[in-house]
């Protein structure tokens, strides 16, 4: 049964939940071998960490160009562009071996290594969306946006582990079954543009909305009225993401092949079943905040999950070890849909892309430091068990302080 608050979206909704499933299932796709892949083309696992850390900030400093000028110059505009450089970056990827030119592409064009979002494209849609729908249906569409993605991402690692893993019994060398999937990758990007080339200018702000007079800062950063709350909101988000880059999906997998020798198939049902539970809890996150509010919904959720992830090194065997994993992911998206959804209905209307848009900045940001640390954790075997411990942590201490800063910050709707 399809719920009401998605039986009234717009065709223009309907399309950006349709281009949010074909990027994830892109990023789900290199996710699971794309460490495999850099490896095998012949970079060290220190290189690998560096190479990853690096992407992410050009991901970071092309999202900051886009979201922040999407709501004045175009938000259809920005994603295209943000498309064509994914497309760009798949292409580059698998016709070099050099560390220099893959360095060059991972910063210049949108690329994702952990089967996260990454780039302009979440902070300008959500922005979108929530100039489509109501403030009483936001979160419930967040939550069905937030499984649309997460169900794409694992049939993407579960198509991406299986494809390479076929692809390298008929090829000379496994780096070709590899190479296969990122030129995937980079089709689907193309895919994407001619998807949002059919948005209308319905899902644009009018000029009058986008007005700002907040001076220079404003024109350069979008925001006037919702600096304060968008600073401090990002230097949170900053935190969780850090803490959560030392164990993104590619270096998960990784861990899992060098612990128990898991090979890229078995990895690819494990990540999908992985990002279908994740998915899942999602949409419970629309009732649960419903009912006690949207940051206390984040922490209540997010904290077992970090607890979960503590445990998962400790697991003497693979099958303890993926039913841990499993149970984590099982309520580890909950926060998702409510933090968009709390970061909408905080910020001025008028300033929704720049504020997602700079507090999506910011997490890539925090999770661009961590994977240099994490190679250098996983070029060692006795470490490799760390970065579980240190993401752990840390996530603990953000969901702490989240709550302290904002439980009294109630949103509009919430109020009524």
């Amino acid at each position: 049964m399809i719920p009401a608050s998605l039986q009234l979206l717009t065709r223009d909704a309907r399309l950006l939940f349709l281009t949010r499933f074909t990027r994830l299932f892109a990023y789900g796709l290199i996710s699971v071998i794309l460490v495999f892949y850099l490896v095998g083309v012949g970079l060290s696992d220190s290189q690998t960490g560096l190479l990853l850390t690096l992407t992410l900030v050009g991901d970071t400093v092309i999202s900051l160009l886009l979201t922040t000028q999407a709501d004045r110059v175009g938000r259809r505009s920005m994603l295209i562009i943000g498309a064509l450089l994914m497309t760009a970056a798949g292409l580059a990827f698998a016709f070099t071996k050099s560390f220099t030119w893959l360095l060059i592409a991972g910063i210049i064009g949108v690329i994702s290594p952990s089967g996260n979002e990454v780039g302009p494209f979440l902070s300008i849609e959500q922005a979108a969306l929530s100039h489509l729908v109501t403030a009483q249906t936001r979160t419930g569409v967040f939550a069905w946006y937030t499984l649309a993605g997460s169900f794409a991402t694992a049939l993407g690692a579960l198509a991406g582990g299986l494809l390479s893993h076929s692809l390298q019994r008929t090829t000379a060398s496994p780096v070709g079954g590899y190479r296969a999937v990122i030129l995937l990758y980079s089709a689907l990007g193309m895919l994407l543009v001619f998807i949002f080339l059919r948005v209308s200018p319905e899902a644009e702000v009018t000029p009058a909305e986008g007005g700002s007079t907040g001076g220079t800062f404003a024109r350069i950063f979008g925001l006037h009225a919702s600096r304060r709350v968008v600073a401090k909101l990002s230097a949170l988000f900053a935190l969780d993401a850090f803490a959560g880059g030392f164990v993104v999906q590619s270096f998960a997998a990784y861990w899992f092949y060098l612990r128990f020798r898991v090979n890229p198939a078995t990895l690819g049902v494990i990540f999908f079943w992985a990002n279908v539970l994740s998915g899942i809890s999602a949409l419970l996150a629309s009732r649960l905040a419903a009912r006690i509010g949207l940051i206390r919904t984040m922490v209540v959720t997010h904290l077992p999950s970090n607890f979960l992830l503590l445990l998962v090194p400790l697991m003497p065997n693979l099958p303890l070890a993926i039913a841990v994993l499993l149970a984590r992911f099982s309520i580890s998206q909950m926060d998702v849909p409510t933090r968009q959804s709390y970061t909408m209905a905080v910020v001025a209307r008028e300033e929704r892309s720049a504020a997602a848009g700079i507090t999506g900045v910011a997490r890539t940001i925090g999770s661009a430091i961590s994977p240099v640390f994490a190679g250098f954790l996983f070029a060692r075997p006795a470490l490799i068990n760390l970065p579980f411990y240190i993401a752990g942590s840390l996530k603990i201490v953000y969901d702490l302080l989240l709550y302290r800063s904002f439980v009294a910050q109630i949103p509009p709707e919430e109020r009524v």
